[in-house]
């Protein structure tokens, strides 16, 4: 596993895409899970040990926040032909096994990731109801291995802003997260 750091600065909005979205098997937009609260868009795969690191923490919190009208969209856009564990088919396995409650979508022709600026599995964005950038980074400080408890701690701290109306951020926050390198084609 190479350990990849997420960029120190993005410069982008919330933008939809039609991307296949595992659980159904078919072709959705992006848009139609935004919520006018607040979006996180989160870079994940099936086979990084980071985010098999946080998977339980992460379904408890999206639990907890999509009741609260915080939207969660999974994107996985790795190349399944050479990392075929992250094939929609295998996506779907996960989803049900783990029970994810979000959309996790497979970007095939990586634009997602691109437009984005992702490089690493996990990496969080989180956007306001308006579509503006709030929040790029990592979900807290726990990696595996390094003994710190997995809380969702810098994650949950701009969701817990954005609801209580909080007009907050002037520049996004970022704090770099780490792990495996997206799987470019």
């Amino acid at each position: 596993m190479a350990k990849t750091f997420s960029s120190e600065e993005v410069k982008i909005t919330l933008k939809d895409f039609n991307l296949l979205e595992v659980t159904s098997g078919k072709k959705k937009y992006l848009k139609e899970f935004f919520s006018v609260k607040g979006t996180v868009i989160m870079f994940i795969c099936n086979h990084c040990p980071y985010v098999k690191h946080i998977n339980i923490e992460l379904v408890r919190m999206t639990n907890e926040y999509i009741h609260k009208g915080i939207s969660f969209l999974a994107i996985n856009s790795n190349d399944a032909e050479k990392y075929p564990e992250d094939s929609p088919k295998n996506m779907k396995k996960i989803s049900d096994q783990l029970g994810y409650n979000f959309p996790y979508f497979f970007d095939d022709t990586q634009k997602v990731a691109k437009y984005y600026q992702a490089k690493c599995t996990p990496e969080f964005f989180i956007f306001s109801g308006k579509g503006d950038l709030y929040y790029h980074g990592q979900f807290d400080n726990s990696r595996p291995g390094n003994d710190i408890p997995v809380t969702g701690k810098d994650v949950r701290y701009i969701l817990t802003k954005i609801l209580s109306g909080s007009n907050f951020i002037e520049n996004p926050i970022v704090k770099v997260s780490s792990g495996c390198n997206i799987k470019w084609k």
